[in-house]
């Protein structure tokens, strides 16, 4: 996507009739894609296909925790630590 300077965002307008995919990454972290686009390394399909506003909603609904997969992993291990340390 390129800059759309005029409104500073990255090529999203009003006006938008692509067709995305949701996708996501080992870091279960979601994006928008365009469809008929390859995807790029890294990142897979979840199965949801639509408007990027209906994309966003899926995306709002499912996401609940915006945290990478690697810092949750990290959290949830020194809270075991200090639950163990805590006894």
């Amino acid at each position: 996507m390129t800059p759309d300077t005029t409104r500073g965002t990255w090529g999203w307008d009003e006006d938008d009739r692509t067709r995305y995919n949701v996708v996501i990454n080992h870091e279960e972290q979601y994006s928008l894609w365009p469809a008929d686009r390859e995807l790029p390394l890294g990142w897979k399909a979840v199965g949801k296909t639509g408007s990027k506003q209906e994309c966003l909603d899926y995306i709002e609904e499912v996401w609940e925790d915006m945290r990478p997969l690697s810092l949750r992993k990290k959290m949830e291990e020194l809270a075991r630590r200090e639950e163990r340390s805590g006894d």
